[in-house]
């Protein structure tokens, strides 16, 4: 017998479920503006001070608050819907400031303080979306499927992103294209948030009792986050590596196809049926990202590193999406919006901390024993978490047969 609509499992029937596709369709337009972001800041940063230093020095500072107050924001809005348009007009008014201050030209300090404040105000969209499928979908294959498909179109705009900040500044001035995702921003958020108040039930408040700590102190948690912040540094050592040992020109084809490698692997996990619980499922695929980081150490040549990576990407997506849905059996339903941030911010950590590593590597090791440390890492991280595996304590459904 088939089954409901609500029950069925394929990415047709996820975006079927109601109200669905207007948050999911908003969410895509507010993580855009993300993803044009980078290049057009840090141009307009650079034109308005006259210095790539300074303009370097504020771009990190900004990601560096927006990446840590993330679990913050994450809180503020799970308690107050409405503080996602405050934080909305906050964010967009500072990058419209700017955009200005760029066009006319800003002293250092003020460039600084600028990108500081607007660092504070990114509004949570990935975590929302991701509260907004868990309360959608049935049942954990269901949810499966629909997180595969939101964390595939994440990697995938944040994987052009890029690109197209890239074209937008070169047809305009840096000053306008930053303006320009400024726009993007106020529109895909408000859009956003209309998307959510036409929902019929509102998002979770948190649990009685919460404290400063929130979900860091569910067991199983930590473990988690330590996993991904493990998976994301050996991702950001290999990207520094491969441009190290084959330079620019190899390394852009070789990292688009951990891009190419993530969407695949996205997609086919969300498709398929698993025996194994949530928990066990995320020790398997970081054992599997250990060997696939390793392989460009072993296959040491731009096509043994093209079919690393493109492994490394599959294997990465699916661990994300895993962890996502271990946010759901490990963390309280109040506080899910703000675990789910919580991810993000170990994952954005987890690629400074692996920049950092691999500049150094690159400079003192020869490339190969640059991989191969990566590959120890989070293989190293990996068996601690595997020493107390009840920890990540995931619900398994009996598989379709």
């Amino acid at each position: 017998m088939s089954r409901s609509s609500r029950g069925s499992v394929g990415y047709r029937a996820v975006l079927s479920l109601p109200h669905a596709r207007a948050p999911f369709a908003a969410a895509l337009l507010a993580r855009l503006s993300y993803g044009v972001l980078p290049l057009p800041l840090l141009l307009a940063l650079r034109d308005g001070t006259g210095s790539f230093a300074a303009a370097g020095a504020a771009a990190g500072v900004f990601g560096l608050l927006s990446a840590l107050l993330g679990p913050v924001r994450a809180r503020l809005v799970s308690r107050r819907p409405a503080a996602l348009m405050a934080l909305t007009c906050c964010y967009t008014l500072l990058l419209f400031a700017l955009a200005a201050g760029s066009a006319v030209g800003l002293p250092s300090w003020a460039a600084l303080l600028l990108a500081a404040a607007a660092g504070v105000f990114p509004p949570p969209v990935g975590p929302l979306m991701r509260t907004v499928w868990g309360e959608l979908a049935d049942g954990e294959e269901q949810r499966r499927c629909a997180l595969s498909l939101d964390t595939v179109a994440e990697s995938t705009i944040f994987a052009c992103g890029p690109v197209l900040g890239g074209l937008l500044a070169a047809h305009t001035t840096a000053a306008r294209a930053l303006a320009v995702c400024a726009l993007l921003a106020s529109a895909g958020f408000a859009a956003f948030a209309r998307a959510l108040r036409g929902r019929p039930t509102a998002l979770p408040e948190p649990a009685a009792g919460g404290t400063v700590l929130g979900p860091l102190r569910a067991p199983g948690f930590a473990p988690l986050l330590a996993v991904v912040c493990a998976v994301a540094a050996a991702l950001a050592v290999d990207e520094l590596v491969v441009v190290a040992a084959w330079g620019a020109g190899a390394a852009g084809p070789l990292l688009a196809l951990f891009s190419v490698g993530g969407a695949v692997g996205g997609l086919v996990y969300g498709r398929l049926a698993w025996r194994a619980a949530p928990g066990r499922r995320l020790l398997l695929l970081a054992a599997a990202a250990t060997a696939c980081y390793g392989l460009p150490a072993v296959l040491f040549a731009p096509p043994g590193a093209a079919f690393g990576l493109f492994l490394a990407g599959a294997c990465t997506d699916a661990l994300l999406v895993t962890g996502y849905l271990l946010v759901e059996d490990l963390v309280p339903a109040g506080a899910r919006t703000e675990a789910g941030a919580w991810v993000n911010t170990a994952y954005n950590l987890g690629g400074a901390l692996g920049s950092a590593a691999g500049g150094l590597l690159a400079d003192r090791a020869a490339p190969a024993a640059a991989f191969t440390a990566a590959a120890v890492l989070l293989g190293a991280v990996t068996a601690l978490v595997a020493l107390r595996p009840s920890r990540l304590r995931g619900r398994a459904e009996p598989a379709v047969v």
